[in-house]
C-alpha cells in the first residue's frame, strides 16, 4: 500500500508504520482484520518454516534487529517494540515477530506439497536481515569503517558500538546484522548524477572520466548542486539541480564533467560529516557500488573525503552477507572470509575549497 499522498523522488521512503496508518486511514476494515503484522523477508521465513499451511500463526513469526529497527516501532536503543506507536498507527496492537539474537536460527524449513519436492525439511533458516545490513556483513566492516555505496542513490553507513539518535532527521539509526548499530545517511543522487553528465556531454563513461581527470581540482569555478532527481538528505523534494560559476573561461566539457563528479562526492561527503558529527568513528573509507568502478570517483574521493579511499574487488556484497549469516545460523560461528583481494587504495591531497564552494551554493 502507498502512503496518502504520491510518494516524489527525494521524499523519504514510508515505515511500516506511516504504510499502516495509511490503511487505517483508507482501508478501517482490512486494518481491523489484520492479526499480525510483519515484514516481507519476516513472512517468507514464516513460509519456509510451514506456516500459512495450519490455521492460526504458527510456527510464530521472526525477524532480525537489523530490518526490525526500519519499521518506525521497534526502537535499537531499547531493543523493544514501541507498541504505543504501532497501535496508534494501526488503531489496535498485532501480533509481531519476535526479534531473535543475531546468530540465533529463525526454525528449520518445512514445506507442503510441490514445494516441499524441492526444498527437504529440516534445513536452519537464518533470521534474514535489510540490504545495507547485509552489505555490511559481506564487506566484514567494524567498527571505524564507514561505507559509501554509490549506486542509483547514495548510501553512507558505519558500524557503531552505540544507537545513534539524530533529531535532524539525516541519520537513519538503524541496527545492524551482528548486535551493533548502522547509523546510514542516505542521498538520492550518486550514480545517476554521472550518467546524466556524461549523456549531457555526448561521451561514454570511460571518456567522460577522463574528461573529469584533465580539469583541475574546482572545475575553474563551475559548481554543481546534483539535486537532479530533488534530494532527501538534505529533504528536499522539489529540489532541482544548479550549475553555478559559468563564465566564458570555463565552460569546457572538461570542467562539466569535473564539476558533476565534484558534486556527487560533496553531497556524499556530508553525509560522512554528519556521522562524525553524531560521534560515529570514521578511521576507513570503503568505495562500493557501480559508481565506485568510475576512475574519476576514485581519485577525486580522497581530496574531498580528507583521508585515504579503499575500493574492494566488485562483489555482490549483500549477497555474500546473507550467506555469512546463514553460515552463522547454522554453525554458531561468524566465518571470517578473506577478501579475494586486497582492495585498491587511493590518495591524494585534500581539496577544501571545493567543499567550501559546494556548501556556499548548497546553503
Amino acid at each position: 500500500r502507498g502512503p496518502p499522498t504520491p510518494w516524489l523522488p527525494g521524499r523519504p521512503q514510508p515505515t511500516s508504520a506511516r504504510k499502516l496508518q495509511w490503511v487505517a486511514e483508507h482501508e478501517p476494515q482490512n486494518a481491523a482484520r489484520a492479526a499480525a503484522v510483519c515484514l516481507p523477508h519476516d513472512w517468507l521465513t514464516w513460509r519456509l518454516a510451514g506456516g500459512g499451511d495450519t490455521p492460526g500463526i504458527s510456527p510464530g513469526l521472526t525477524t532480525d534487529r537489523g530490518d526490525a529497527s526500519g519499521t518506525g516501532y521497534w526502537s535499537p536503543s531499547t531493543g523493544e517494540y514501541r507498541t504505543d506507536l504501532l497501535s496508534k498507527a494501526l488503531g489496535h496492537l498485532p501480533t509481531l515477530p519476535v526479534v531473535i539474537e543475531p546468530a540465533a536460527p529463525a526454525g528449520e524449513t518445512k514445506l507442503f506439497g510441490r514445494l516441499a519436492e524441492l526444498v527437504p525439511d529440516g534445513i536452519t533458516l537464518a533470521a534474514g536481515t535489510g540490504d545495507n545490513m547485509a552489505a555490511a556483513l559481506g564487506l566484514s566492516i567494524i567498527p571505524g569503517d564507514v561505507v559509501i555505496s554509490i549506486g542509483t542513490s547514495g548510501t553512507v553507513f558505519a558500524i557503531a558500538d552505540n544507537a545513534c539518535a539524530d533529531p535532524a532527521g539525516e541519520i537513519a539509526g538503524f541496527a545492524d546484522a551482528t548486535g551493533h548499530f548502522l547509523p546510514l545517511v542516505c542521498t538520492l543522487n550518486a550514480a545517476r548524477v554521472l550518467t546524466a553528465g556524461a549523456n549531457l556531454l555526448g561521451v561514454n563513461l570511460d571518456e567522460f572520466d577522463r574528461l573529469a581527470l584533465s580539469a583541475q581540482p574546482g572545475a575553474g569555478g563551475l559548481v554543481l548542486l546534483p539535486y537532479l532527481e530533488g534530494e532527501r538528505t538534505p529533504l528536499r523534494p522539489a529540489a532541482t539541480g544548479v550549475l553555478a560559476g559559468l563564465t566564458g573561461s570555463n565552460m569546457t566539457p572538461a570542467n562539466l564533467a569535473r564539476a558533476t563528479v565534484e558534486g556527487m562526492l560533496c553531497g556524499l561527503a556530508d553525509a560522512v560529516d554528519a556521522l562524525l558529527a553524531s560521534g560515529v568513528q570514521v578511521n576507513r573509507i570503503l568505495l562500493i557500488g557501480g559508481g565506485a568502478q568510475s576512475e574519476a570517483v576514485r581519485q577525486i574521493a580522497p581530496r574531498l573525503f580528507s583521508r585515504p579511499v579503499l575500493v574492494p574487488a566488485p562483489g555482490e556484497y549483500v549477497a555474500q552477507g546473507a550467506a555469512r549469516q546463514a553460515s552463522w545460523a547454522a554453525t554458531g560461528q561468524l566465518p571470517v572470509w578473506a577478501p579475494t583481494a586486497d582492495p585498491a587504495r587511493y590518495e591524494a591531497d585534500p581539496t577544501l575549497f571545493v567543499r567550501d564552494n559546494y556548501a556556499q551554493l548548497r546553503g
